[in-house]
């Protein structure tokens, strides 16, 4: 059973809904902007690779990152060492969507909190850290403890 039903998901649908308001004000799509987000993980990263972070076909990535060059937030290079591939890395309009979606995630939040008083801000904030770290290591282990909850096992 789920004490929280879930509301740090539904918080973070309701965030996202506002962020890609936004991004489609740019030209971009929700994939779109996870392509451009790998990107700049991965700076010089070639189109094979971002299918399989993304675990999209290479006919998908190959139309978008055409596209989001075109629309001037990623730029490709010929890989030094294979003429036949590109490297693909992030522009600084891509950079500025980073920011852009950064600063209406960073108002929505504040706008939330408000309901808030300050005591209660700092002690909601530090629950939100532990339980936050408890997921990221979670994550890097790679789920190996939520895996054998669901009947995946190692």
């Amino acid at each position: 059973m789920d004490p929280s039903h879930a509301q740090i998901t539904k918080i973070a649908r309701e965030v996202n809904k506002l962020a890609i308001k936004t991004l489609r004000q740019d030209g971009i799509g929700t994939s779109e902007f996870d392509l451009i987000h790998v990107v700049r993980k991965h700076d010089g990263i070639s189109q094979a690779h971002i299918c399989r972070i993304l675990g999209t076909d290479k006919a998908a990535v190959a139309r978008q990152v055409a596209s989001l060059s075109k629309k001037g937030y990623l730029k490709k290079d010929i890989n030094p060492k294979d003429g036949r591939a590109s490297l693909i890395y992030p522009t600084k309009k891509a950079e500025e969507l980073k920011i852009s979606k950064r600063h209406v995630e960073t108002a929505y939040y504040e706008y939330i909190l408000e309901a808030l008083s300050a005591e209660e801000t700092e002690t909601f904030c530090f629950l939100l850290d532990k339980v936050y770290c408890r997921s990221k290591e979670e994550s890097k282990s790679g789920f190996v403890h939520v895996r054998a909850r669901i009947g995946e096992g190692e």
